[in-house]
């Protein structure tokens, strides 16, 4: 068997890893054994790569490898999960600064490029760019550096990929200045900004599935320029999927792609229905109160939102949630489709506390339990219970699908303060009567209320 025919079956190795790897992420009892699984294809498919003759310096190849490992093992393992989200972000963001990079170098090589690979390099040049300016945007979001956004006119936009366009097509037509490259780059880098910049509040889950598969897909472009089938097939896996995932994220919104990076929500709306035009007074409540109405319920939906990331309450309300069952209460989760900051990061948590998969309820199939749950226990979900999404035309999530928490009996919320939600508006659903607010740390008021259940 040559090196050749070696070199491709452990290539076919490891794209049948790949996709069994994908698969298994479908699910949280399976989702590790799938990240080990495309885990070890990709390092078949490195091994394969280096097998290749004409590769470059093997000692420069060992030290990077080295220092990415060195920097990201440490930060995987330390990140706390309510920065998971931000992580994400940043880690997609290398992958298209890597790529960017890339082509970089490609374009720099001696003689000239054929058109066959000129084009690609150039795809994934822009692409790449645009992901690893927006993602870094995408990071500093989700880490509140940047707590408001600046809304950009969509004639800004439009122009700066106009302008990149123009210039890829007159590279690809012949233009041998290294200049216009480089200005290619710097345009689809301010793209990748300013496209970011306007997105607050619900939308960042979409916003960030989007860029990893902006990804993926600069990295096939990559993979068909440098002639890798390892970097075509896992670019395109990471590609379709993210452009699947965004599609039915932004369908459970009920928004457009285009509707979601331009309409600019929570870029300066803070304080936007700060109450009921009729007037009202959030009521709060004690964890005593919380603990009489969850005993004697019938069901219990439990809302989980970033709240509950940041206090790390997960294994406090699965806890709670036990004690209830053990009283004979059904308790429920209900889980939009874009809580938190990322896709699946409620799942996640909640899988994370042994919470069974089956009682974690999508928002389709949760909405029609609210109208028989005694208690709707919300704990730091804001923007996803905000009932303005479905009457009030003035508001920025005006036609989000919600979770129908107003249709339970009664209402208890967690929350720290009487803060708006990521989007940067109130919430009318706090000076509902039948809405009684728990103020503090989530962790700590749901343990407060799993005590005050034993005491009874």
């Amino acid at each position: 068997m040559s090196r050749s025919d070696v070199i491709e079956l452990l290539y076919i190795v490891a794209f049948s890893l790949f996709i069994v790897g994908l698969q298994n992420l479908r699910g949280p009892r399976t989702a590790v054994r799938g990240n080990q699984i495309a885990a070890v294809g990709m390092a078949i498919a490195v091994v394969a790569t280096l097998l290749q003759r004409g590769v470059g310096d093997w000692i420069l190849i060992a030290l990077g490898v080295a220092i990415g490992t060195a920097v990201g093992v440490p930060a995987a393992r330390s990140v706390k999960m309510t920065a998971m989200p931000q992580m994400v972000a940043l880690f997609n963001g290398v992958g298209g600064g890597a790529v960017a990079l890339i082509s970089v170098v490609e374009f720099r090589q001696p003689g000239d490029l054929e058109l066959r690979s000129l084009i690609p390099i150039l795809f994934a040049a822009i692409i790449g760019s645009i992901s690893f300016w927006g993602s870094n945007i995408a990071f500093l979001k989700l880490q509140e550096v940047m707590k408001r956004g600046i809304a950009t006119p969509k004639a800004v936009t439009a122009g700066l990929l106009a302008i990149t366009v123009i210039l890829a097509v007159v590279i690809a037509a012949g233009a041998d200045w290294e200049l216009l490259f480089w200005l290619m780059l710097l345009f689809a880098g301010a793209l990748g900004v300013l496209a970011v910049v306007p997105i607050g509040g619900a939308d960042m889950p979409v916003v960030i599935s989007t860029l990893n598969a902006f990804t993926g897909l600069s990295a096939a472009a990559a993979g068909i320029a440098l002639q890798n089938t390892a970097l075509i097939v896992a670019g395109m896996l990471v590609g379709a999927s993210g452009s699947i995932l965004t599609q039915q994220m932004a369908e459970a919104m009920n928004r457009s792609i285009g509707n979601v990076f331009f309409a600019g929500v929570g870029a300066g709306t803070s304080g936007a229905l700060a109450a009921p035009s009729g007037g009202g007074t959030a009521r709060s409540t004690s964890a005593a109160d919380v603990a009489i109405q969850l005993s004697y319920a019938r069901l219990v939906v439990v809302v989980p939102g970033y709240g509950m990331a940041v206090a790390q309450a997960q294994r406090a309300v699965a806890d709670l949630a036990a004690e209830l069952e053990k009283r004979g209460v059904e308790v429920l989760y209900a889980i939009h489709p874009v809580a938190g900051r990322m896709p699946g990061h409620m799942n996640v948590l909640l899988a994370e506390a042994d919470v069974p998969y089956e009682k974690l309820k999508e928002m389709d199939e949760i909405n029609g339990e609210f109208s028989r749950a005694d208690v709707s226990l919300v704990i730091g979900a804001n923007d996803v219970t905000n009932p303005a999404a479905r009457s009030v035309r003035e508001s920025p999530i005006y036609g989000m699908p919600i979770l129908d928490v107003d249709k339970s009996a009664s209402v208890v919320i967690l929350k720290r303060s009487m803060a708006s939600g990521f989007a940067g508006i109130d919430n009318p659903l706090f000076y509902d009567p039948k809405t009684s607010m728990l103020f503090g740390d989530a962790k700590a008021s749901v343990s407060d209320i799993v005590s005050e259940v034993h005491a009874l």
